[in-house]
């Protein structure tokens, strides 16, 4: 029932919002310009030609040929297209970001079930959210998401039997029973060992900084020890994953770059002032949960158990931030020159707004980021959440454009794993969320404008 009442809500809005857009703006735009030529390229039977300037892979393009063929035969009986190639108009090709809308908001009900299998249904069906498509560094990340619960489960297992051994030696009586009964909780463990792997973990956070130090330290020697011991089952387990990474390796060697147009404007870049950015746009986006007094001050106190630790990370957060912002800050071209994107204003009038913005705005960065890390720390290992800053650092660090959708994957990954139990926090982002973009969309239907230096209709968007 859930799955239908998400796929409902999201069809209420993905429905009227794309009739309107094909009506106001029925041609293609912005960089709809490359991929919709490109995709009935691909319709009209020519898989070898290639606009130069599109970096992302064909797989879009073959899932429109899927979309449209599934399509043909109720156009081809209202005479609405007599063949394939007429059926891949613009609105049909735009129609396919409807269906997988409608596709990722069912995927999504299915991970929160996964990881939340206590949360009410009625909280989930209200949840319409759209993803996008990962990469191998998200990739890499569910792998060893899924190595650190495996060998914790395993080590776990591991210190039962060998309590559950140590503490019934006694009597001939008392070891014969223990025996017993340590054979079948094995055996019991075993036929539900893959489930208990995947469970997701509740675990205490009201820890000093010093005992989470140690408790990380203890985390990575279990994996360590543990991975070795299984590492066979392991290497079949996430043998797919390594295939997909050699694969990627490959891709890599042939095209000598992760993007395959558009090479010099996407060009590996030192962005470090990237996942600071990404930190506080996170924050803002979640608002309810990072910036109450409640929170605030749950933050302040696990750094004031044990003061000198917590405030030495703190200080050497402090001085990562500034040299990122002050040494490894890009303003691209294409941040600079496009004024279509909330991004060219956030520049614009926040961070260039004077020459001491981007050092004022260090404290709210290491703020937010302590915050993501005090929100996951209750509901992931310490491994996990450092594991997830590294990943979302290998994703933005290289990028050198500002992108919201740069984003977008590990913002879902913070929010996904949080504890977000309160049905008010909730109602606080959705209607954060519904006004932003309502805000959005009436900008880009309604509000057009004119360059100067070149013809055609501009329109604002994310």
């Amino acid at each position: 029932m859930g799955r239908i009442a998400t796929a409902a809500i999201v069809s209420l809005w993905v429905i009227p919002v794309s009739v309107l857009v094909n009506r106001i703006v029925p041609d293609p735009y912005m960089d709809e310009i490359f991929h919709i030529p490109q995709a009935q390229k691909y319709c009209n039977g020519d898989f070898m030609s290639w606009d130069p300037m599109i970096t992302t892979p064909p797989g879009l393009y073959y899932l429109s040929l899927v979309h449209v063929a599934a399509l043909l035969p109720s156009k081809y009986v209202l005479q609405l297209a007599p063949s394939f190639p007429e059926a891949c108009s613009t609105a049909v090709l735009r129609s396919v970001n409807g269906v997988l809308a409608v596709l990722c908001s069912i995927i999504v009900y299915e991970i929160i079930t996964h990881l939340r299998p206590a949360l009410d249904d009625r909280k989930l069906g209200a949840m319409a959210v759209v993803i996008r498509q990962t990469n191998i560094i998200w990739m890499l990340f569910v792998a060893c998401s899924g190595v650190i619960d495996i060998t914790m489960a395993h080590q776990k297992d591991s210190v039962e039997v060998d309590d559950s051994k140590a503490s019934n030696k006694g009597t001939n009586l008392s070891a014969l029973n223990t025996s017993v009964n340590v054979s079948s909780n094995l055996k019991r463990r075993k036929s539900r060992g893959n489930s208990k792997a995947n469970q997701h973990i509740f675990y205490p956070s009201n820890t000093s900084s010093a005992s989470q130090t140690l408790g990380l330290l203890h985390e990575i020697q279990a994996i360590v020890l543990s991975s070795w011991r299984i590492k066979w089952e392991l290497l079949v387990s996430f043998s797919p994953f390594f295939f997909v990474l050699l694969a990627f390796v490959a891709f890599l060697l042939w095209n000598g770059s992760v993007v395959l147009g558009a090479k010099e404007a996407h060009a590996v870049s030192p962005h470090f002032a990237q996942i600071m950015y990404f930190s506080i746009v996170s924050a803002l986006f979640a608002a309810p949960l990072h910036f109450t007094i409640g929170h605030a001050l749950d933050l302040f106190q696990s750094f004031w158990k044990n003061r000198l630790l917590g405030f030495l990370l703190l200080f050497l957060a402090s001085i990562a931030s500034l040299l990122s912002v002050h040494f490894f800050s890009i303003a691209h071209p294409y941040l600079l020159a496009d004024n279509r994107h909330y991004t060219f204003y956030l520049w614009k009038k926040i961070i260039k707004f004077h020459w001491s913005m981007k050092y004022l705005l260090v404290p709210f960065y290491v703020y937010s980021w302590l915050s993501i890390f005090r929100l996951l720390g209750k509901t992931r290992r310490r491994i996990w959440t450092l594991v997830y800053f590294f990943a979302t650092s290998a994703v933005l660090i290289p990028a050198p454009l500002i992108e919201f959708r740069y984003y977008t994957i590990p913002f879902y990954f913070f929010i996904l794993h949080s504890s977000i139990n309160d049905s008010q926090s909730w109602l606080l982002i959705g209607i954060l969320y519904t006004v932003l973009n309502a805000f959005t969309m009436t900008m880009f239907l309604f509000r057009p404008f004119h360059w100067d230096h070149e013809p055609g209709v501009q329109r604002f968007i994310w």
